[in-house]
């Protein structure tokens, strides 16, 4: 494990010329992250972090091993080895709240077509699953109903027991790709184009049996489905590999909103010139979400953006965020955004309220934000007059992390103890609150000071 202090954000050799990205200076007054732990344990990609608890959190990636940390000292405290393939998935499983021994086990499947449950507390395996006839790629858990699900090309209930409870019939050789819980004892799970409705039915005096059953297909996305989460109890949100975003009701399942052609068509284009043109000259699938009570934020391409769930359109981005796409994003507090991308970077942001100009208005397309399309001027003209008094908002740079050589898959953000990140590097990233961790060094030394007596000495 080292310790470094960093001063400030660098760019990568041979960038600053070459990239249109936003840059940031040597001081960075608002980023708190000027300590960093760099944690050596694996042997391949890191891809995986999960929170055990508010000090503890597990790493898994391509080498097959789950690492448990201590996210305060940055100490290693297990290693679970059992897989012989690299990890796809890893989820913890509460305890109940109302057991009384509370044991929260640690799920992970692997390309080795195995599931394992394993102690959080131990090296110990709790019980290994191999009865799959593919790669188990998501993991979800149940807590109200006690039950977890794992996807692959079928979905499988189980309980905290293991009992395999009931199993959908082989539903795609790509297999299921994201899942989320909705009301109504409903999931959602992203096969392919697909979005399929599935309800559990929980056993009852007149049927002892668990079962699941297909109740509606959804296929309304034009090509793979890359990401899907809940935004809140009554919708959820998916993003597809050619930019499509489509907010859902949770409770009917029908469209919210759609948004891909945000842009005003050019006359000169048809919509599928234009179309290729945007693919060709720019990645716009949609990697990541994450969301508020206000906002989704969405991880497209190199680019950031954020769309407000009242106004039904975006009201703020970032195009060029990263030199290369971003792979996962996450709030903060205080209005703050955190991004990591497959440029070894990590960079924080703060989104801001801005008075919209009457010369630049918002622009009424998705693909308008990567420059592509042109904007017909006199259709342009009632927008701009709508916009010329509307509050837009800015996401500005406000931290650029730089301390991983390869690709950042994930992180996790800890209110105490900072941010942890993973990486194709093989390593992990402790990033510390440089100002907090000078005041509990100082808070330490003064107490061992006043143990030894010599405090009293030293006045």
């Amino acid at each position: 494990m080292l310790r470094w202090l960093i001063g400030g954000g660098r760019e990568p050799q041979g960038l600053a010329e070459k990239s249109p990205l936003q840059t940031i200076g040597e001081e960075q007054t608002q980023n708190p992250y000027t300590e960093l732990l760099v944690l050596k344990a694996h042997h391949d990609i890191v891809r995986f972090l999960v929170q055990l608890d508010d000090y503890r959190f597990a790493s898994a990636g391509d080498d097959g091993i789950v690492v448990v940390w201590n996210a305060q000292t940055g100490e290693k405290l297990l290693e679970l080895n059992g897989h012989t393939q690299k990890i796809t998935a890893i989820i913890t499983f509460p305890s109940l709240e109302s057991c009384e021994e509370k044991n929260q086990l640690i799920l992970t499947a692997s390309a080795d077509r195995t599931v394992i449950v394993w102690d959080g507390d131990t090296t110990r395996q709790v019980q290994r699953i191999s009865c799959f006839q593919s790669t188990v790629k998501c993991l979800t858990v149940l807590q109200r109903l006690d039950v977890w699900l794992s996807g692959g090309n079928d979905l499988c209930v189980w309980n905290r027991k293991l009992d395999l409870l009931c199993k959908t019939s082989h539903l795609s050789d790509t297999g299921i790709s994201a899942l989320v819980e909705i009301p109504k004892n409903c999931v959602v799970a992203a096969v392919g184009k697909e979005l399929i409705i599935f309800r559990l039915v929980a056993p009852t005096e007149g049927s002892l049996e668990w079962d699941i059953l297909e109740v509606k297909r959804l296929l309304d996305h034009q090509d793979n489905i890359l990401s899907l989460i809940n935004v809140n109890d009554l919708s959820f949100v998916t993003g597809s590999h050619i930019g499509e975003l489509i907010i859902w009701d949770a409770l009917d399942w029908t469209m919210q909103a759609y948004e891909r052609n945000f842009w005003d068509p050019s006359p000169q284009l048809d919509t599928q010139q234009e179309i290729k043109l945007c693919q060709k000259s720019n990645d716009i699938s949609i990697h990541h979400f994450t969301c508020d009570e206000e906002n989704v934020f969405a991880a497209v391409g190199r680019g950031l953006y954020v769309y407000s769930l009242q106004m039904k359109r975006v009201i703020a981005c970032q195009k060029t965020a990263h030199d290369s796409n971003v792979l996962h994003i996450a709030r903060l507090p205080n209005r703050q955004l955190i991004s990591c991308s497959e440029d070894g970077s990590v960079r924080i942001w703060e989104l801001r309220e801005k008075q919209q100009l009457a010369a630049e208005p918002v622009p009424t397309g998705f693909f308008n934000m990567w420059g592509f399309g042109r904007v017909n001027k006199q259709a342009s003209q009632p927008v701009k007059k709508q916009q010329e008094n509307a509050t837009s908002c800015s996401l500005e740079l406000i931290g650029d992390l730089i301390g991983h050589s390869s690709s950042v898959e994930m992180f996790l953000y800890f209110e105490d103890h900072g941010l942890v990140t993973c990486s194709a590097d093989h390593l992990i990233i402790l990033w510390k609150n440089g100002e907090r961790e000078s005041g509990l060094r100082s808070l330490r030394l003064f107490q061992k000071l006043e143990e030894n007596g010599d405090l009293y000495l030293a006045v």
